[in-house]
């Protein structure tokens, strides 16, 4: 009988040759060892596919599936999601990087709590895997209304209790579906339980799509619109609260 993972780890990616040997090997550091690692290629056009094809030789907890055509970042996250065995998703972007008791840490906060939904603090690193000296706090704990105007939650920190959210589905949008995601599952009324301690280093570099602030801020007033149907007044409140909370997020950092 297949052995089921108890933690899934969801890895979309995209020509990211120059940073997804360190991210994978992070994952294999962990102090905890029952998962398996779905990478979704999203058909890069650099060697992306060697480094994957390379690691899943290694290690048979890696999975690789490969897509014939680039759709973006939400439809590759569905693609790993669809794959996943575990009870437990654990989502970590290409580039970042998870310290070796991450799992391990967050699985027992998880569990002692009875939390369907978690998310860490996580310190920032530049695009060399240079420590920045600035950490961002997972501070306190949030529903949805308390979401809907921060920005505390980084996705390569968030693992979630699929037995207790259900089924977890990415809408497309084009740089805040993580957000759109997260939304999703605390209007239900699930709360993101925050963990304090850093347990993963969030790489910050000049062209990612999340470094673009016009086409990020123009994404989130979507997502308020579109999927919350939130009224003009409160997306207007809601979004101003968001910028002014990412501002103080990063002074205090």
């Amino acid at each position: 009988m297949e052995h089921t993972p108890l933690v899934s780890v969801i890895v979309p990616c995209y020509n990211m040759e120059k940073y997804l040997t360190d991210t994978i090997a992070s994952v294999r550091s962990q102090t905890f060892g029952d998962w398996e690692l779905l990478v979704v290629d999203d058909a890069s056009t650099d060697g992306t596919m060697r480094i994957l094809h390379d690691f899943s030789q290694q290690d048979p907890r890696i999975k690789v599936a490969v897509k014939d055509e680039h759709s973006g970042i939400a439809h590759t996250r569905n693609r790993c999601l669809q794959r996943a065995k575990g009870r437990y998703l654990a989502f970590l972007d290409a580039d970042d990087l998870w310290h070796p008791e991450k799992l391990e840490k967050q699985l027992r906060f998880m569990q002692e709590r009875q939390a369907a939904f978690s998310y860490t603090s996580y310190d920032l690193i530049d695009e060399n895997g240079q420590p920045l000296g600035k950490t961002i706090h997972a501070t306190r704990d949030l529903n949805y209304q308390a979401y809907l105007r921060n920005t505390l939650i980084g996705c390569s920190t968030v693992m979630l209790d699929t037995e207790k959210t259900g089924k977890v589905t990415v809408p497309n949008f084009r740089t805040s579906e993580d957000t759109a995601t997260w939304l999703n599952l605390l209007r239900r009324g699930v709360v993101a339980q925050a963990l304090p301690e850093a347990l993963t280093s969030y790489r910050i570099r000049v062209h990612s799509a999340s470094s673009n602030k016009w086409k990020a801020a123009t994404d989130l007033w979507r997502v308020y619109r579109r999927q919350e149907r939130l009224s003009l007044p409160n997306a207007l409140y809601c979004f101003s609260c968001y910028a002014f909370n990412a501002v103080k997020k990063r002074l205090r950092s």
